[in-house]
């Protein structure tokens, strides 16, 4: 018997110390490396999510090097989830649009509706359709749509531009075949998050130069990152650290969406790879002085021009495309966009690339919804319940039913 309790107190050891370990050098990282503005939803809420990611992170890494499994594999294993069961007022079907797996939320009940066609955020890396499953259901139920989820092939597996020749692909099927779900084709809304609201933008901005198929009805923007041109915005600067996306993770993130060395990240962050010609062309479009006052008091300092490298330029300038960037496409199409509903953070190193795409739209006469959610961060809409819920994150996709029944 005592041998039995001295094996258990051994293997509790093993097992408690070093995940003890894990959890205080988490603990650690964050504190050291983070910032959680005061005015922030929940900050401490906040910093478990964080936690919880590093730890993802850090597994991953040592799986990778015991060559088990990658790091980018296994945190889409702890972000995966399961679809949910079924639902007594949405029929739910997984289907497949030539090669891209899709699922569809239909609202039960024999009439017409408009279609919301939704690509998830997750970095161009991470994301799925049965981690976006829990919002879809809701924005499918709750504005009485029907809701398609794209699962978009995801890089480094598949690179730039796959994902959007996926999404754009996904979005004229469906617009074709739209009385098959019992969707009005002229009642379309094109919509993402994050990555998926970059997508969501530049999928909108090839539809509506396309001929032979509807025009769509709206589109809906949440939180998109939408320019590779100035990573040195006022949001930029100022939430720079801000769980759950770092100024440096963003960077990162296109870089590798582009199958590029992450060697040249600095460089890039400090805006070495924009030739003049460029930064005088989009400037006028993409530039501090667009900001609003009232966005520029939380430390922001205007910054010093960089020098501009030629080497660095080459490797990355496939991101100064409007496929890439939609900010960067030209005043004829930005005029002919549908309505938009625009959904930013406070806390979000992304707010200003939403807030430079609202006055770019206005400029142009195409109406605009604005939704600013004053203690919201990056990825807070995914967060709007469950455990680790936040009430910034349902108040901003109650924002965007209200959006969607006023159309």
């Amino acid at each position: 018997m005592l041998l039995n309790f001295d094996f258990f107190v051994i293997l509790l050891q093993i097992l408690i110390i070093p995940f003890a370990m894990l959890i205080t050098w988490a603990i650690y990282c964050d504190l050291s490396k983070s910032e959680i503005p005061p005015g922030i939803d929940q900050p401490m809420k906040l910093r478990i999510l964080n936690w919880l990611m590093i730890l993802s992170s850090f597994l991953g890494k040592i799986l990778e090097n015991l060559h088990l499994c990658t790091e980018i594999h296994f945190i889409r294993y702890t972000q995966e989830g399961k679809r949910m069961g079924e639902d007594p007022k949405l029929d739910i079907k997984d289907l497949v649009f030539e090669d891209i797996p899709v699922r569809v939320y239909q609202p039960r009940g024999p009439r017409e509706r408009r279609g919301v066609i939704y690509f998830h955020g997750g970095a161009w890396v991470f994301g799925s359709i049965n981690s976006y499953d829990h919002l879809c259901r809701y924005i499918a139920k709750e504005s009485d749509s029907v809701v398609l989820s794209v699962g978009y092939h995801l890089a480094p597996e598949e690179k730039y531009p796959s994902q959007f020749k996926d999404c754009l692909t996904a979005s004229i099927h469906f617009m074709k075949t739209a009385k098959d779900y019992g969707v009005d084709p002229a009642c379309i809304v094109i919509s993402g998050d994050s990555v998926g609201g970059n997508l969501a933008a530049s999928v909108c901005q090839a539809l509506v130069t396309r001929s032979g198929i509807p025009r769509p009805l709206a589109q809906i923007l949440i939180y998109p990152g939408l320019q590779a041109l100035d990573f040195n915005l006022p949001s930029y600067q100022q939430n720079r650290a801000v769980p759950i996306l770092y100024r440096e993770h963003v960077v990162g993130a296109a870089l590798r969406y582009l199958n590029k060395d992450l060697s040249v990240l600095e460089s890039v962050m400090q805006g070495c790879h924009v030739p003049r010609d460029i930064r005088m062309r989009f400037g006028k479009w993409i530039s501090s002085e667009n900001i609003p006052n009232e966005f520029k008091v939380r430390g922001y300092k205007p910054p010093t021009a960089a020098s501009y490298e030629d080497n660095i330029y080459e490797v990355v300038k496939q991101a100064l495309e409007p496929t890439f960037s939609p900010l960067m496409v030209d005043d004829v199409v930005v005029g002919q966009l549908p309505k938009t509903c625009i959904v930013t953070c406070e806390y979000d190193v992304l707010r200003d690339d939403g807030i430079l795409y609202k006055k770019r739209l206005e400029d142009n006469r195409v109406p605009v919804t604005w939704y600013h959610i004053e203690n919201g961060f990056h990825g807070v809409i995914s967060l709007f319940d469950g455990f680790l819920s936040f009430p910034s994150g349902k108040k901003g996709v109650d924002s965007i039913i209200t959006f969607l029944k006023d159309l």
